[in-house]
């Protein structure tokens, strides 16, 4: 591949206006395509299969209306008092103008549940008045009908006592009253018991009005200060198909509420716009990466051809996911997480071939022979390294879950381009910049006295092994007492990994936005006025019995619904819609805390226990669905997922690293490292993020669950990036020891070769995901710091101290491979050490 790659550079510079043209019409294209072709973004993480998702789907042919995107509206009173005549009318003018915007299918007014639910108890207390009227009506009848009864009984049995005294005419006359009389009587019974039924009916009809009254005014819309009103507005499209310009309709149409004194604040899912992925800290780690190149490779030029490669691979890689967006469903954390490894990936892999370049060329060599020499050697393990990233973010798709596949190949497509740039656009502008990359400064001292480069560099170089292999510098603190840095570094890196024994996942909701945000202040109001958790309802869904009596069934709905309120950790239920057929019931049961307590997630696993009880006691089925516990269920699907590509990633690790270094044991050390720093990372991350260690500095006002698909994600990148850093670290140590030198001074000068590049491409690589710590994104924040400490543990702990140490110990036994291994084990060369050995026997030749 170095040969191939040697003449890829050669052909760069030959071409190199071609190259160049080329790639302005591969942006130019790509950046039309994701104008035209682009859709919308979505923070919506959906898994077919878990048990939410098959009840939303059933819920979508069975009850459609109740299946759309909802948000909330909070309304609050400027003054803090309970809301005036005007400011109600303002909040339900506003709400009358949110229901008529297209796209709306329902708005749930506040005020006109509280004036149903007052009406019902009023009408509840008259038809209770009128009962008991019709009651005391009724004894009052049933009293005179028994008096009416005892008259009749006494006259009749003075009839039979004087019956045999009277002429027959007579006493048939008088037998005729009687029998008339008791029929009369038998009427007016027959009609009170029509009557009592009718009122045991009425009873009926008020208890189940009671029960329903009751059952509805389980969950409140004005708080019992009368100072905050929530509103719920329905969208015909599923959340994350409503479009932003509804979104902005629905503010706008809200805000006409302010001018009657009343505050207002969206939840999460009406404010939420993923449209910009970019904001102003994601250019202060660009700027620190700037400064770094500045420093490392002394011109401006120089410094800017990596960031400018970087950008040209953003440009393209998330160009091409946003232009896919439009035919793929795509959540928000997509095109960030490829944004921030373009970014990161692209300055690293161009800085490795430049300053290769930038070192041949103070060694006296040709620019043409440089650059092609520089993309065969250096850009040859640019594209080992960029291969590694790749099959591991590629590998995010082997578990199965389709919003996890997308990010990982979108990610993985953009390190794929920015590879592909490093290796054709990077020596393409070496060419046009010539000897500029190097500053004047630099330049002169590489100059003799007739104007002939001389190998002062190499001069230069030979003296710096010698340094080193006497123990100067960091690789000589390193390794100076190795079983105490060894240990040092576990112990620290436990440490910092105790909080990971605790990690606990979940999805965002608008407890995790930044405080000042209006989802935040929503989700605090609701929080505090009317119970943590309403701000993550759920949806139980009932199967109801086939039966013709709509009577029998609303009881029956009761019954389940009080059942459910009776379920530990339920604050209220309420039912909440019915099928037209009857069949489907579906009931909001409000948690007694938030989306994101534990309690909530034992209560779903708790529902989806008892569906068996319910079913004996009522025969009614429940299952869980609702925005809630689809987090949960998405959740829990990751962490099953999580020990697989875990596992897959370090078997790749071991395999790899075999194949590069030829040795069992360097793998093994690798690995051992990786996984510290991968823990270490956890560790810190779950300590800011869940525990609200320092929370302040890091913006983390409600601490809780570490963003789900986090862990996944990081062992994907970190593992990339750790096995980068191990090669361009140890391939120099195995060169030297291959070259002769002892082994544990192999350690130290092959350090010294590799530690001012990767140190250099390690703090870009830190300050880039940094930037990404105060996004405006939320989801992005904990993302960004868990690469950013993973990266710096990594590097500078892990590959720069670890690492050489335990080398340095261990000595030749590092380089240990068993004979009959070594046979059938391909060469890998990932340095071009071939290339460089066939330059070298050339000019032995020729000399």
């Amino acid at each position: 591949m170095a040969f191939l790659l040697y003449r890829l550079g050669s052909f760069a510079f030959r071409r190199r206006w071609w190259v160049i043209s080329a790639w302005l019409a591969i942006m130019l294209a790509v950046g039309g395509a994701a104008v035209a072709f682009s859709g919308t973004l979505t923070n919506n993480f959906t898994i077919p299969g878990t048990e939410s998702q098959r009840i939303s789907d059933r819920l979508r042919e069975e009850l459609p209306e109740a299946v759309g995107g909802t948000g909330t509206v909070v309304f609050t009173t400027d003054d803090g008092a309970p809301f005036s005549a005007k400011q109600r009318e303002g909040v339900q003018s506003a709400l009358a103008d949110i229901a008529e915007l297209d796209g709306v299918r329902g708005v749930v007014d506040p005020f006109d549940v509280a004036d149903q639910v007052a009406s019902g108890a009023q009408e509840l207390d008259s038809g209770r008045a009128e009962l008991e009227a019709s009651e005391q009506q009724l004894v009052a009848g049933e009293e005179q009908l028994e008096q009416g009864q005892a008259q009749l009984d006494e006259q009749r049995s003075q009839f039979e006592q004087a019956r045999g005294q009277l002429p027959p005419a007579q006493a048939a006359a008088t037998e005729q009253q009687l029998a008339q009389g008791q029929g009369q009587l038998d009427a007016s019974r027959t009609e009170l018991e029509s009557g009592r039924e009718q009122l045991e009916s009425g009873r009926a009809e008020l208890e189940l009005a009671q029960r329903q009254l009751e059952a509805s005014s389980g969950v409140e819309l004005l708080s019992e200060d009368g100072t905050a009103a929530v509103a719920s507005v329905q969208f015909e499209q599923q959340i994350n198909g409503v479009s932003p310009e509804l979104r902005e309709a629905v503010q706008a149409a809200a805000a006409g509420a302010g001018s009657a004194g009343v505050g207002v604040d969206y939840s999460k899912e009406i404010v939420e716009d993923v449209s910009g992925i970019v904001g102003a800290t994601e250019a202060i780690g660009l700027a620190v990466a700037a400064v770094v190149l500045i420093l490392m490779l002394g011109t401006l030029i120089a410094a800017g051809l990596p960031l400018l490669m970087a950008v040209v691979g953003v440009g393209v890689g998330v160009g091409i996911t946003f232009a896919l967006s439009g035919i793929i469903e795509m959540n928000s954390i997509s095109p960030v997480l490829a944004l921030m490894l373009g970014l990161a990936v692209g300055i690293d892999y161009s800085l490795f071939i430049v300053n290769r370049h930038r070192t041949q060329l103070l060694h006296g060599m040709d620019l043409q022979e440089s650059i092609a020499k520089a993309t065969g050697t250096a850009g040859n393990a640019v594209l080992f390294a960029g291969i590694t990233v790749i099959v591991a973010l590629a590998a995010l798709a082997v578990p199965g879950l389709p919003f996890l596949t997308v990010m990982g190949l979108s990610a993985a497509g953009t390190v794929a381009v920015s590879v592909i740039v490093a290796l054709t656009l990077t020596p393409a502008l070496l060419a046009v910049f010539g000897r500029r990359i190097i500053s004047r400064r630099r330049w002169a001292k590489a100059q003799d006295h007739d104007g002939a480069a001389v190998d002062v560099a190499g001069a230069s170089s030979a003296a710096s092994d010698e340094r080193a292999a006497r123990g100067a510098g960091w690789g000589g603190i390193a390794t100076r007492k190795p079983i105490l840095t060894v240990l040092a570094g576990i112990v620290v890196l436990g440490i910092i990994a105790i909080p990971a024994a605790q990690l606990r996942v979940g999805l965002p909701d608008g407890g995790t936005e930044p405080a000042d945000s209006t989802a935040f202040q929503a989700y605090s109001t609701i929080g505090e006025k009317f119970g943590a958790g309403t701000n993550g309802p759920l949806i139980v869904v009932g199967s109801m019995p086939e039966t013709a009596d709509e009577a029998e069934l609303t009881a029956l709905r009761l019954d389940v619904n009080d059942r459910l309120r009776e379920v530990p950790d339920v604050a209220a239920s309420v039912p909440a819609a019915v099928s037209e057929d009857g069949r489907t019931a579906i009931f909001q049961v409000i948690p007694e805390e938030g989306p994101a307590s534990e309690t909530t997630e034992t209560l779903v696993r708790d529902l989806r226990e008892a569906t068996t009880e319910f079913e004996d006691k009522t025969g009614v089925a429940i299952s869980v669905t609702g925005q809630t516990a689809a987090n949960i269920d998405v959740s829990a699907k990751l962490m099953e997922a999580l020990p697989v590509y875990l596992g897959i990633v370090v078997g790749l690790s071991l395999i790899l690293l075999l194949l590069v270094f030829r040795s069992i044991l360097v793998p093994v050390i690798a690995t051992a490292g990786f996984l510290l720093s991968l823990l270490a990372s956890f560790g810190a991350t779950v300590a800011i993020y869940q525990w609200g260690w320092l929370g302040g500095f890091f913006g983390v006002t409600n601490p809780g669950p570490i963003l789900s698909f986090l862990p996944i994600i990081l062992i994907g990148v970190l593992f990339g990036l750790a096995m980068d850093y191990q090669m361009f670290l140890v391939s120099g140590m195995r060169e030297a020891y291959v070259h002769g030198d002892d082994p544990k001074a192999a350690v130290r000068i092959g350090f010294s070769h590799g530690a001012r590049v990767v140190t250099a491409a390690a703090i870009i690589m830190v300050s880039v995901f940094a930037g990404f710590v105060f996004s405006h994104l939320a989801m992005v924040r904990p993302i960004g710091f868990g690469l950013a400490f993973g990266v710096l543990l990594d590097a500078f702990v892990v590959r720069m101290t670890l690492v050489p140490a335990a080398m340095y110990l261990l000595g030749e036994r590092a380089w240990w491979l068993p004979a009959w291994l070594e046979r059938i084990l391909p060469d890998v060369d990932v340095e071009g050490a071939k290339l460089l050995r066939e330059d070298k026997e050339r000019e032995t030749v020729l000399v």
